[in-house]
């Protein structure tokens, strides 16, 4: 089972309250939104002067973004966001604001696909692209307990051992016709053994052959001429 699901980026106001800068880097104290309908107050950073440093301050925050496969409520997860991306939020306060609102609330989302997933998740996934759309994946399944792949195990074992038994039957019914034809052709040949010596006497060799024939094959002859058998 996967599922995909795509949020586009909107405009967001700009609710600054505070800033102060440290060198070309300015920290702003702004109100986020929850992924619970409320907001919170936060701090959030921009003015860098390269993606690296940029990325290494959100890192700090939030360790699952580009870290590779983590793990959120025992699930396998990734959280990758774009580098053009960052390089547009790190110096854009309100980009940075939809950004670490996002990524704040990544957790929450989580724990919330787990518990309303009617099947076992087995990995998540969570995408920001250059324009700053999200993407959301999973992939799960709907046997949890594996009962439904045990029964279908079981269905295949029954069903390969019952092919085996026809094919067992039926090499077994074989044997026995190719038995019974051996028997016959013993019987044909033990009812050919022995000598055997067959005279007749007549006037007309053709007639004294065909008694002959007829004597052997036990058929009647088509003529009158006399004839003995001597076995």
């Amino acid at each position: 089972m996967s599922m995909e699901i795509t949020n586009n980026y909107s405009d967001y106001g700009k609710g600054y309250t505070n800033t102060a800068k440290e060198g070309n880097v300015t920290t702003s104290t702004v109100e986020l939104k929850t992924s619970t309908g409320g907001t919170k107050t936060e701090q959030i950073k921009t003015g860098y002067s390269n993606v690296n440093d940029y990325s290494k301050y959100l890192q700090g925050k939030y360790s699952y973004m580009n870290s590779g496969t983590t793990s959120m409520q025992g699930v396998p997860t990734t959280v990758s966001v774009s580098g053009a991306f960052l390089k547009k939020c790190m110096n854009d306060p309100e980009k940075a604001k939809y950004l670490e609102e996002n990524l704040a609330a990544l957790p929450d989302c989580a724990k919330s696909a787990v518990s309303s997933c009617r099947g076992t998740l087995t990995n998540l996934s969570y995408s920001v692209d250059a324009n700053g759309n999200i993407s959301v994946a999973i992939s799960g399944t709907s046997d949890p307990d594996g009962k439904i792949a045990k029964e279908n195990a079981e269905r295949r074992a029954k069903e390969k051992k019952a092919a085996e038994e026809k094919a067992a039957e039926r090499r077994k019914e074989k044997k026995a016709e190719e038995e019974k034809a051996e028997e016959r052709r013993a019987e044909r040949k033990e009812g050919m053994e022995g000598t055997f010596t067959v005279s007749a006497t007549g006037t007309d060799v053709k007639s004294v052959t065909q008694s002959i024939v007829a004597a052997v094959s036990g058929t009647s002859s088509s003529t009158g001429g006399s004839f003995d058998i001597k076995a």
